[in-house]
């Protein structure tokens, strides 16, 4: 491992360890956006294997959600798991077939959700501020 890559992994490591439950969340969806970026990419150039290693890890993350997802414990947690079984159908369909227009759609998906996250976990960062003081 290089002195780059060394530097890089304990970044990485010291971030995950101090991050808060909403900055983790956000890291796991800004990893999922370029995983499908990036797979996307590779459909574009017909490098498939390299296509089919970022979306598989792009269905990795996205089983992580479903499996840390509690359906009922708030309202939308249904819907929410059904969107998530999409995305992987679409993820999965979008590497078998070579399927760019599907890789498309997951990618707005994806990046709409983030947001939404992103927002979410500003709102949370807030209100714990505000009932701390």
């Amino acid at each position: 491992m290089s002195l780059a890559q060394q530097a890089r992994s304990a970044y990485t490591n010291s971030s995950l360890r101090t991050a808060s439950p909403e900055q983790l969340l956000l890291q796991l969806w800004d990893r999922l956006v370029l995983d499908v970026e990036r797979g996307l990419r590779a459909q574009m150039k017909a490098e498939w294997t390299e296509a089919g290693i970022q979306l598989v890890h792009a269905q990795a993350i996205i089983t992580e959600f479903q499996a840390t997802l509690e359906v009922d414990g708030w309202k939308g947690g249904r819907e929410l798991m059904a969107l998530y079984g999409y995305l992987q159908t679409r993820l999965i369909q979008a590497n078998t077939r070579k399927d760019q227009r599907a890789t498309k759609e997951v990618l707005a998906h994806v990046r709409a959700l983030r947001d939404t996250w992103q927002k979410a976990a500003v709102l949370a960062a807030r209100e714990r501020a505000t009932t701390s003081v």
